[in-house]
């Protein structure tokens, strides 16, 4: 929902206004389109760099429920900085009593032989909303690393990560 319900009290005048308020705008805010936001890359070390590549991504938000895509192209003249790298969300993380607030799905694309590689990221309810990308190691299967400048493979021009999820927000 885009605001809270209203509280109607007795004798109050229905309109057409509030009904479309309360009703009609509500629904439209579930059934909507996507909001672009602009997630900030960075990384434990030194600063990545987007260059000439992309980097975008939407959300939906419904209550405290929201769905994130995140798209990050390489291009030519991209840096990848040193450590483990880390997208913002569009929202900040919930607390849940157990567990995580939820997990985002990673596809990690590349043109070598080998053309793309998934990996998740269970989500903290940190206060930065940046959460670390994992993936699977280039070097054992199964063993899963935060993704870095090299690690599970160097990146390239052509080459692109795309994050998609659906967590619990703060608010």
């Amino acid at each position: 929902m885009t605001f809270g319900p209203k509280t109607w009290v007795v004798g109050e005048t229905v309109t057409a206004a509030l009904l479309n308020q309360e009703i009609r705008d509500q629904f439209n805010s579930f059934l909507g389109g996507w909001t672009p936001y602009t997630p900030v890359w960075t990384a434990t070390g030194t600063a990545p760099s987007i260059g000439n590549g992309t980097l975008g991504g939407q959300s939906m938000k419904v209550g405290r429920m929201c769905t994130v895509v995140i798209l990050l192209s390489f291009g030519s003249t991209t840096t990848y900085g040193t450590g483990s790298w880390r997208l913002s969300l569009p929202f900040q993380a919930g607390s849940i009593p157990s567990g995580t607030p939820g997990v985002l799905n990673w596809v990690y694309n590349t043109t070598a032989a080998s053309n793309f590689m998934m990996g998740a990221e269970p989500l903290s309810n940190s206060s930065t909303g940046n959460e670390n990308i994992w993936m699977p190691s280039q070097s054992l299967i199964g063993d899963w690393n935060a993704m870095t400048e090299s690690s599970p493979v160097t990146p390239a021009a052509g080459y692109s990560l795309r994050g998609y999820g659906t967590y619990q927000t703060a608010t």
